[in-house]
């Protein structure tokens, strides 16, 4: 039995792993689970798996929440505040944590949860994009487990060799090929991007997926991420990975060797397929997903990824090359840009143009602690908040 902290459980990769944790209640036990503020999904999520704990960071949402819990006869403790989600991700109790928590705001738990020496499921990329070598320093030193959920990580994970050691030379890799499906805008003509709204940039054409992330996918900050998640999950210098576009979705991403062989992962695009793999691993369990049928599935296409059409992925490798804090600052940014294209406030061009703006204006210093990263996260929002200010009173 596997006993797990569910981070973000009323996102859509903590409702998935609730889904495949459903379908083995003789594998898996419900501990905690947390959620940011749509405490009616989380109370229904309780009154199903009955966890120990459920938490919510602000404290007028987490008395909201005890009062139902009271009312409904539950036994679930309800706690408040940042300093709880940590608790909750370093229990003495807990094997496994999903870390599903979106933005910077997942670091501090996920990091607790590694420092705690967890088997951790990583959904949260922005621990990696924010604090890379801080974050795999606490997972060598908390003697963590640490598996990739990104549909795309996942994917490179099953296609190195089973005894992969962070040395690529040695297990004769050449290069790590990221797959994205280019998004809704993928063909829109370029000056057709100027008058996107928010419903447009997050109807993705194949995965089903919360707001912000949605956006994220349309511009392609998604996949950059991705690119500096996989710098450090696979210890793959900025050379040997490379953004291929693949409508289809079906290819996950693969893992080109030296002697021109390439192995992909495929399957539907069901993120409940990587969770369940990271679940069970090294095990496989069925997940709900239907299987693929390639006679269906028809054409797999892949293009060269346009720079051009996608600014921000050129943003995220020229953060990649440059180091230090570079990413932190982007991350930020981007995060700010998305936020105030979703109220309405910007234009969907205007994301990489803020995300440009903040990166050449902010030092990107070396982030040696946690406390480093913070304030350089900080300085980067407050600096993209002004410039989004002024293109607010232009308008």
């Amino acid at each position: 039995m596997q006993y797990l902290t569910v981070l973000g459980s009323t996102g859509s990769i903590g409702v998935n792993t609730l889904d495949v944790v459903a379908r083995h209640p003789d594998r898996f036990c419900i501990v905690a689970l947390t959620a940011n503020s749509r405490i009616d999904l989380l109370l229904e999520q309780c009154k199903r798996f009955q966890p120990v704990y459920a938490v919510v960071v602000n404290p007028a949402l987490a008395r909201a929440l005890e009062q139902s819990v009271i009312e409904a006869g539950l036994q679930t403790r309800v706690l408040c505040g940042v300093e709880a989600l940590e608790k909750v991700a370093s229990l003495p109790t807990v094997d496994t944590v999903m870390a599903a928590i979106v933005g910077i705001a997942g670091l501090r738990p996920t990091l607790a949860a590694v420092a705690s020496g967890k088997k951790v499921l990583l959904a949260n990329k922005e621990a990696l994009v924010t604090a890379g070598a801080l974050f795999m320093d606490a997972v060598r030193e908390g003697g963590a487990r640490l598996l990739p959920i990104d549909s795309e990580h996942n994917a490179v994970f099953q296609s190195l060799p089973a005894h992969f050691n962070g040395n690529l030379e040695a297990s004769g890799v050449r290069r790590i090929l990221l797959t994205a499906s280019g998004g809704p805008f993928r063909t829109t003509p370029l000056d057709q991007l100027l008058n996107v709204t928010p419903e447009q940039a997050c109807a993705h054409p194949n995965w089903v997926m919360g707001r912000k992330i949605s956006v994220d996918s349309a511009t392609m900050m998604n996949k950059g991420l991705e690119v500096i998640e996989a710098h450090w999950l696979f210890a793959a210098p900025v050379e040997r990975i490379e953004v291929v576009i693949h409508p289809e979705s079906i290819v996950h991403s693969m893992v080109e060797y030296v002697d021109g062989s390439v192995m992909a992962q495929m399957g539907n695009p069901d993120m409940r397929t990587p969770i369940a793999h990271a679940l069970a691993h090294p095990e496989r369990i069925g997940n709900g997903v239907n299987f693929l049928d390639l006679t269906v599935a028809g054409m797999l296409r892949f293009e060269k990824a346009d720079m051009n059409r996608f600014p921000c992925l050129a943003l995220a490798f020229e953060a990649l090359r440059a180091g230090n804090g570079a990413a932190t600052v982007i991350n930020a940014a981007n995060e700010v840009a998305v936020a105030r294209f979703l109220d309405g406030d910007l234009g969907f061009m205007d994301i990489p143009h803020l995300i440009e703006f903040v990166l050449a204006r902010t030092e990107a210093s070396v982030t040696h602690t946690l406390t480093d990263v913070l304030e350089l996260d900080h300085a980067a929002r407050l600096r993209a908040e002004e410039w989004s200010a002024k293109i607010r009173q232009r308008a």
